[in-house]
């Protein structure tokens, strides 16, 4: 096969990931992988088998795969951050978001960021965020509408 055979695998999985049907999806661009190791191949199969199958190993290395072989390129950045969130992991998503803004603005990413929504400093700046004070002072003056 030849590399427009793997680039029409590579549409038609992007076509059907679009239309939410991942199992299609994730045949389609596994065909794409097998033909051609394209970074943008790679990582957009990481991030449908992680919305799709939760395979988020596999997902994972996928999307490392592809920003090791494209790493200026924040599409790749935007799905391994997006893979982070749907394992749970959303400090390394953020993270991973940060690092591609810093190689190309992608609106795509600011919108993640912007879902996620910033934190406000603790009530008590001395203590860590983590202490119970910090924690239910802010809890009370979030319900008691101050914060």
């Amino acid at each position: 096969m030849s590399v427009t055979e793997a680039e029409e695998f590579y549409t038609q999985g992007m076509d059907a990931l679009k239309q939410g049907d991942t199992a299609t999806a994730a045949e389609l661009l596994g065909k794409a992988v097998s033909e051609s190791r394209n970074p943008r191949y790679c990582s957009s199969l990481g991030f449908c088998l992680a919305k799709g199958k939760r395979d988020f190993k596999r997902a994972v290395s996928l999307c490392k795969e592809a920003i090791k072989n494209d790493p200026k390129n924040s599409v790749h950045f935007l799905n391994l951050g997006r893979v982070h969130l749907m394992a749970g992991q959303k400090k390394d998503a953020i993270r991973i978001f940060y690092m591609g803004l810093r190689h190309q603005n992608n609106p795509e990413i600011v919108a993640e960021l912007n879902k996620l929504g910033t934190r406000r400093p603790p009530v008590i700046p001395f203590l860590a965020r983590e202490n119970p004070l910090n924690k239910y002072l802010g809890k009370l003056l979030r319900k008691w509408g101050y914060r």
